[in-house]
Parts: structure tokens; C-alpha cells; sequence
């Protein structure tokens, strides 16, 4: 018995003793009385411990008697019929426990067909049965009156019932099995078993109703095993929920169960699920005063997706005092606003299209939404003068030509997509609700696996890239760098006369997405500016800046992927200012000194470790890289960037703070 630590006292190897017995098929042969006493003096670590030694013998003979030519049905067949003699009968071994081990040795071919075998026994399945009997619906504890306990003894066995120390996680031997029936679920996916985990969910399914995470286990192994789940076993995962009592879209059964799997659901489908949680996710702005200028509540909306604004005569969300918290941090959905953000969640997982799919149409809702919002509402454009809509608009210097105010380009309503009665549904004016959705999109992209995040990048630049007021060679310099300005600080002014609201509307998808990432996933989003290079314009650079430069500072605790999202800042800068960048107009460098400041300010930050103070010094390593990227850039724009150098004969940090070019 090559698996017994012989340093153990004698009696602690009985468990191992009966795996060997038990490959022999001769478990009449264990003194169950002396085991049972002998095991009344463990601990339950040493009980564990013992288990899985014995899972470790059992497989180990299993393999041994295979050499010796020994059929493997014959083989299983022995084994799972005396291990349940041991669970069952004489009562030895704590199923959840034997269970937990078999699984943890997946690496071994037999171990799952050892766990399918034991789950598909009838001695457990009537253990099930009899817990569903007496326990009542899932929501029990909602019932009046005291709860009636199964008398201790019976309920737990033997094994589980020998001291009144040993305190009871739950009060019957099924219901012990309820947190690692998932994990079986898991296991078995990730090692391809998928018709027995369809087999064991068909089973379990009305039994996982009880487990007190199984929203969390429907959303985790949908986005875990996303792209590998068959549909039918998705369908399966989904009957773990009370769909009765799960805010599903209406549309989502006829979507989940298409006989066109390739068709994507319509922009509608995706709309309304963002209109749900513009109603129920995102705090409520403030809108009590008529005569507040729309750009605010776009900024703060922007700015701040997870902010705190009481809403006052707003008949927004009727949840705006919950915390909101970034997904990461979420549990099992406790409160309405939580359920509604991963309800959403699971539907689009369970969508039988590709991630890119998704992502362009919920970017397409993103870029054409202020106008379609505004052209459907009683035909309001936002005409100076107009009533409604457009007269609290102020006007947009974003073009200074005759034809900025969309006399020459107009963009329709998106296909598929019926806004007719979302301003109204929502109580939100076109532009708050426009502003809002986006938020909206942004938030639940981020809770997406990274196979959206990627598409999202793609298409993000995708979109950038191609809009048509970047691409017209009509536009002159001037008009391009006030269009692309304009629309970054705030989308609402290229709103209006459709200048460059995808820039604007895009831009600010990314930030909302954005603040709700992780931060070990947020390198992913150099991934963007790399589908954007090579960047050839002043405009594309703001842009590039405009979407990374928020992150800096929250990379200031984080110096490996601050510096590598600083020097894919100066590369880009590099690309348009460049020795040997060949530039369609020629540009002053003095035109980007505002891009200087802010990269001034970020590295003081990032060296303070928070706000910048009197004494605040960049970090000897970020100078270095800055002092590598000058040597590729012009001399007039090397000048604007002179003071950030560690040599000590061109830095003013260098000459005031000698120590600064030291080797740390």
C-alpha cells in the first residue's frame, strides 16, 4: 500500500485499508463497529484527509488491476457497489466529502465515471427525493410557523451525529451535497462530459433550486465555459433558475429556442434590454430644473456610471438608494438592481450568436441613439428655434461651415430598432435617456467575458476609424480638430448636427465600460489603440488620448501597466510627430500643449501615488521613457517635452531634484 504515510498512527490508516478491501470486493470482511469508533476520534480535517488517501489507493488499484487484465466495467461496477455500501448502509463515508475528492482527481480517467456512477445510484437519488419532501418549496423560510427539523440522527446518519461538538453545516446528508453538486457540474464540463453533466442537471435541477447561490453558478459557468456549451445544455443550466421569478426579457424564450441559431435577435431586443436597466440599474438623474443645460447631465452621467444623484421629480429607477458596486464585487444577487444587471447577464450568454454579433449591434444602438431618439420623438431634430427637444440645445461651434447643421448628411433611425415609446417609458428627456443608454451598454459590456471586451475594441476603432467626418477629405484641419473637440467633451453638441456623434457616443461607451473593469483586465485595452494605429492626424490623437488618458490615473498603484499604457501614449505621439511622419497638412506642434499638460500632470500623480502636491516628483523610470520617446520626435515638439528628461543637463527636474536621476 504504497499511498499510506506510515508516520500516522495505525488507526488513521483504516480508511485506506478499505479502499484496498474494497478493490478486493470484500467489505463484509471491515469491522465496521471498530472503523466507526476509530473514526469518532478524528477530527474533521483528519477525516478529509484520510478520505482522499483513500480515493488515491482506490485508483491507484484500479490501474493495477487493469494491467493485470481485468475488465474496466467490472472493475467500476465493484468499486461504486461497495463504496455505497460503505455511504449507505454502514454509513462511513460522508458522501459530499468522498465526492469532493473523486472530483479534485479528474486528472484520472475513472474518478468522474466513479462521481457519474455514485450520482446516478438510486440510494442518493431517493436521499433527494425525501429532503424535497420534506423541506417544502424552496423559499421555506417564507412559510408562517416554526420549521420542522428532521430528527439529527436520522437526518445526518451516523457518521455525521457520534458528538454534540461537532457542530452540523447542514442538517441532512442531502443537503450537504448542494455546494458540490455544482462543482461536479463544473468538473465534468471542463473535461468534455457534457452528456453526463446534461444527465446530472436533469436530475438535480429541482434539487439546485435550493442551493442558496444558484443564480451566481448559472451566470459563472455560462461565462466561464462561454462558447463551449452545447445549446441543450444551456437550456438545462437555465431550468436551475425559477424562470417565473427571473425578470427575463419577454422576447428572450423565442430567442433562446430559434431554429435559426444563426440569426441574431433585432436591435429592439437589445434596446429594451438596456432601457430595463437605464429603469432599474443606473441611479437617477436630476432633471427638477427645465433650464439645466443637457451637456451637464451627459457629463456626470459619463463621468461618473456608478456617481450618487438623488432624483427628485424624476420617476427614474425606484432603486436609486442602493450601493451600486462594480460586478466584480457582487455576490448572489441580494437586491432588484443586482438581479436585473445579471439577468441581463445571462440572457446575452445564452444567445445562440457569436460575441461580435452582440457587440456590433449593441455598439450600433450606441452610435446612432441620440439621433434616432430625437427623430422619433414627435419628429424633433433639434432645430434652432423648435419647440421641445431642440430649443434647450445651445448651438454647436463643432463645424463654423455652412452646412454643419446637417443640411448635407442626416443619419436615419437604426433598422430594426422601435424607439417611438422609450422617452416616454423611461421619464427621461432624448438627450438624458441617449446618455444614459450608453452608460447602460457600457456597464453590462463589462461584465461580459474577454471575448466581448476583444470584439469590443474591434469594433470600437472599427467605428472610429471609419466615420465619415474623419474619412471626408472635404473637411478642412480647423474644422476637423473643432468637430472631434467639441464632440469629446460633451456628445450632445454633435448631437445636433451630426458632426461626429459616433466619435463622441463611442468614446464615452469606452469610459462607462471602463470604470466598471477590474483592474487586472484593463491591460486588455491596448488593444484598441493598436486596431487605431498608425494614427496620422492631430484628430485621431485626441482621440486615442481621450480614451486611454482617463485610466492613467487609476494605473497610479499599478506601475508596470502605467508604464505600458504611457508608452503606448508617446508611441502614437511618436506616429504623428515623428521624424519621419509624413502628414497630409503640416501641424505646430504648439496645437498639442494641452496633450503636454496632461501628461505633465499624470506622472506627478502616478509618482505621488494620488494628487499632486508641492513636492510631487515623477518617478526616475517614467523619465527614462520619456526621454526614449523624444529621440523619435520632431525638435519643436522635443522642446514642448524638454523638462521631462532624467538627463541632468536638459531636465529642470534633473537640475532642482538631483536625486530624481538616480538609480532607485
Amino acid at each position: 500500500m504504497t499511498y499510506i504515510n506510515h508516520s500516522f498512527p495505525q488507526h488513521r490508516q483504516y480508511l485506506c485499508a478499505g479502499a484496498w478491501i474494497l478493490m478486493h470486493g470484500h467489505p463484509e470482511n471491515i469491522n465496521c463497529i471498530n472503523l466507526g469508533r476509530v473514526l469518532r476520534e478524528f477530527s474533521p480535517e483528519e477525516v478529509t484527509a484520510n478520505i482522499y488517501t483513500m480515493v488515491d489507493v482506490l485508483l491507484h488499484h484500479i490501474h493495477l488491476e487493469l494491467q493485470r487484465g481485468h475488465p474496466l466495467q467490472d472493475l467500476m461496477l465493484k468499486a461504486c457497489g461497495n463504496l455505497s455500501i460503505f455511504i449507505w448502509t454502514h454509513e462511513l463515508l460522508p458522501p459530499d466529502i468522498l465526492l469532493l475528492a473523486l472530483i479534485d482527481r479528474d486528472d484520472n480517467p475513472h474518478a468522474l465515471r466513479i462521481v457519474i456512477n455514485l450520482l446516478d445510484s438510486k440510494e442518493l437519488q431517493q436521499r433527494v427525493k425525501l429532503y424535497l419532501i420534506n423541506r417544502g418549496p424552496p423559499e421555506h423560510w417564507l412559510s408562517s410557523g416554526p420549521f420542522k427539523r428532521v430528527e439529527l440522527q436520522k437526518a445526518l446518519g451516523n457518521y455525521l451525529s457520534w458528538k454534540e461538538r461537532y457542530p452540523t453545516f447542514f442538517d441532512d446528508i442531502a443537503a450537504r451535497l448542494l455546494p458540490i453538486i455544482p462543482l461536479i457540474i463544473y468538473r465534468l464540463v471542463e473535461n468534455d462530459a457534457m452528456d453526463a453533466a446534461d444527465r446530472a442537471l436533469q436530475v438535480y435541477s429541482t434539487f439546485l433550486h435550493y442551493y442558496p447561490l444558484n443564480f451566481t453558478f448559472v451566470r459563472d459557468i455560462l461565462a466561464y465555459f462561454y462558447g463551449h456549451l452545447p445549446g441543450k445544455l444551456i437550456l438545462r443550466i437555465l431550468n436551475i433558475l425559477d424562470i417565473k421569478k427571473i425578470p427575463f426579457s419577454e422576447s428572450f424564450p423565442q430567442h433562446i429556442n430559434s431554429s435559426n441559431a444563426a440569426m441574431c435577435p433585432p436591435l429592439d431586443y437589445f434596446a429594451t434590454l438596456l432601457l430595463g436597466l437605464v429603469k432599474h440599474v443606473i441611479p437617477a438623474l436630476n432633471n427638477s430644473s427645465k433650464c439645466a443645460a443637457m451637456g451637464d447631465f451627459a457629463n456626470n452621467s459619463m463621468r461618473a456610471p456608478h456617481g450618487k444623484i438623488q432624483a427628485t421629480s424624476q420617476p427614474g429607477p425606484t432603486n436609486s438608494s442602493e450601493v451600486q458596486k462594480p460586478y466584480y464585487q457582487m455576490q448572489d444577487p441580494g437586491t432588484f438592481t443586482q438581479l436585473t444587471l445579471e439577468t441581463a447577464v445571462i440572457e446575452l450568454l445564452s444567445l445562440p450568436v457569436c460575441p461580435s454579433q452582440i457587440v456590433s449591434a449593441l455598439v450600433q444602438i450606441v452610435v446612432h441613439i441620440q439621433p434616432t431618439l430625437v427623430q422619433s420623438s414627435n419628429g424633433l431634430h433639434g432645430a434652432p428655434g423648435s419647440s421641445g427637444q431642440g430649443s434647450i440645445l445651445p448651438t454647436s461651434p463643432s463645424g463654423g461651415s455652412s452646412d454643419s447643421l446637417g443640411a448635407t448628411r442626416t443619419t436615419p433611425s437604426v433598422s430594426g430598432m422601435n424607439t417611438s415609446n422609450f422617452v416616454s417609458r423611461s421619464g427621461y428627456t432624448c438627450q438624458q435617456l441617449s446618455c444614459l443608454l450608453i452608460q447602460a451598454c457600457g456597464l453590462l459590456l463589462a461584465q461580459l467575458p474577454p471575448e466581448f471586451h476583444v470584439q469590443l475594441y474591434v469594433e470600437a476603432a472599427h467605428i472610429i476609424k471609419e466615420s465619415w467626418w474623419l474619412t471626408d477629405a472635404k473637411r478642412s484641419v480647423g474644422e476637423l480638430e473643432s468637430a472631434v473637440s467639441y464632440a469629446l467633451l460633451d456628445p450632445t453638441w454633435a448631437a445636433q448636427d451630426n458632426t461626429s456623434t459616433a466619435i463622441g457616443n463611442v468614446v464615452a461607451l469606452l469610459h462607462a465600460f471602463f470604470c466598471n473593469l477590474p483592474q487586472e483586465w484593463l491591460e486588455g485595452t491596448h488593444l484598441i489603440i493598436k486596431h487605431l494605429r498608425p494614427v496620422t492626424s492631430v484628430a485621431v490623437l485626441r482621440i486615442a488620448f481621450r480614451i486611454m488618458g482617463p485610466l492613467l490615473p487609476r494605473l497610479a498603484n499599478a506601475q508596470t501597466l502605467f508604464s505600458k499604457t504611457l508608452s503606448l501614449l508617446l508611441n502614437i505621439l511618436v506616429d504623428v510627430f515623428g521624424r519621419n511622419s509624413q502628414l497630409s497638412a503640416p501641424i505646430e506642434a504648439t496645437e498639442i500643449t494641452d496633450l503636454i499638460d496632461f501628461l505633465h500632470h499624470v506622472i506627478h500623480y502616478e509618482g505621488q501615488g494620488g494628487p499632486v502636491q508641492a513636492s510631487s516628483k515623477p518617478r526616475s523610470e517614467i523619465l527614462a521613457l520619456f526621454g526614449r520617446a523624444t529621440e523619435n520626435l520632431r525638435p519643436d515638439v522635443q522642446h514642448l517635452l524638454s523638462h521631462l528628461n532624467s538627463d541632468a543637463n536638459s531636465s529642470i527636474y534633473a537640475a532642482t531634484h538631483p536625486k530624481i536621476v538616480q538609480t532607485p
